[in-house]
């Protein structure tokens, strides 16, 4: 052919058969090569395995130290050394060749921790960010409601019974109120004739003549007295119980009722969002929004019918307690309030023993923690 397809330069390079390079074109090819290295290359340190262009041998050429115009040396760390050039041909060994043929990559890199430590600021205001936008809800809901614009889930039955507790709690008040109104006079009264008593003592032995008459009226006001503070203990009692009933038990399933009412609203407030988005178009901007409005909603949901479980539970066990309790203490104040007015002292007596009442000694104070021991 007239014509010679272009040659690399290292093609050009004569290599005889025992791989030695010709001396006539060493020079040639040391400039060329040193154009060809990237700058932080040594000469010395390079070799070139040449798989013979002309011939059928392979020949390797190593080139020695450039003896071209002078140049400034460059820095010791920028030459790659052996431990760089093995390091080099580690990195291309990830590239490994199963044994079925097909090449398969095998990443190397940076170990990055699965659970990063999390920062308690982020974590907090996290926190804050949610409590916002779940307060922004309810009282959105709580708003469209007394608007009557917004929806709410109401269950019948329960709803009943909680009115129903409510105005029962309000009448207890009022008869717990007027009990210990009765309380504060009945004492008032003994009080007043105990020093009745004392008085008609006192006048029966200084008038001779009127001894008999001031006695009698002495001894009257003072079993008076007795019974009345018998009497007392009864309606203390009473107070007492009414009192556990209305401002604890009843007050307990109240906080259990509120808590269901919160619950309620949450519901009701995620639900309403969670039906304004499904009205809007989906698309791929608002299909995560719907996404995580469903599962919110579904949480709060559980929570919900957790909350409404609990109440009828609480209200079920309430009934029962109070019905009771306000049998026993009906009965006590009944037949205590019966036998004062009656004067049968005995039955009076009988009563307090019969619900384990224990009067105080007027005058003695109460036993210190050492002597109760």
């Amino acid at each position: 052919m007239d014509q010679e397809s272009p040659k690399n330069s290292a093609a050009e390079i004569p290599v005889t058969s025992n791989g030695e390079v010709e001396d006539s074109h060493e020079h040639n090819f040391n400039r060329d090569l040193k154009r060809s290295l990237p700058s932080g290359l040594g000469l010395s340190e390079t070799q070139i395995t040449s798989h013979g262009f002309d011939s059928t041998k392979e020949g390797v050429i190593e080139a020695g130290a450039f003896q071209g115009s002078p140049a400034p040396p460059l820095p010791s760390v920028m030459s790659p050394s052996r431990v760089a050039a093995s390091r080099l041909a580690q990195q291309g060994s990830d590239l490994s060749v199963p044994a079925g043929g097909q090449r398969t990559q095998t990443k190397s890199g940076p170990v990055i921790l699965a659970d990063e430590i999390k920062n308690p600021a982020m974590e907090k205001l996290e926190l804050v960010r949610k409590w916002s936008l779940n307060t922004y809800k309810c009282t959105r809901q709580i708003i469209s409601e007394k608007l009557g614009r917004g929806s709410r889930t109401v269950d019948l039955e329960l709803e009943a019974q909680i009115d129903i507790l409510r105005d029962n709690k309000k009448k207890y008040e009022n008869i717990l109120k007027l009990a210990q109104t009765l309380s504060t006079q009945l004492f008032q009264m003994v009080h007043t004739q105990r020093q009745l008593g004392d008085a008609f003592a006192d006048l029966s032995l200084k008038s001779l003549e009127l001894h008999e008459e001031f006695g009698y009226n002495a001894d009257t006001q003072k079993l008076l007295a007795k019974n009345g503070e018998t009497l007392l203990g009864a309606i203390n009692f009473f107070i007492a119980s009414v009192n556990t009933l209305v401002n604890k038990t009843i007050e307990d399933t109240l906080m259990t009722v509120k808590q269901y009412e919160n619950a309620r609203i949450e519901y009701d407030a995620y639900r309403t969002d969670l039906e304004e988005l499904n009205l809007g178009p989906r698309d791929a901007n608002t299909l995560p929004k719907i996404e995580q409005s469903q599962h919110l909603f579904q949480a709060h949901k559980e929570k919900y019918d957790k909350m409404r479980n609990d109440v009828s539970i609480k209200l079920k066990f309430l009934e029962e307690n109070k019905v009771k309790v306000l049998h026993n203490q009906l009965v006590l104040f009944h037949n205590a309030i019966a036998a004062y007015f009656a004067g049968n002292q005995k039955q009076l007596e009988q009563t307090l023993k019969q619900f384990h009442i224990k009067l105080k000694t007027p005058g003695v104070d109460a036993p210190s923690w050492l002597e109760e021991q």
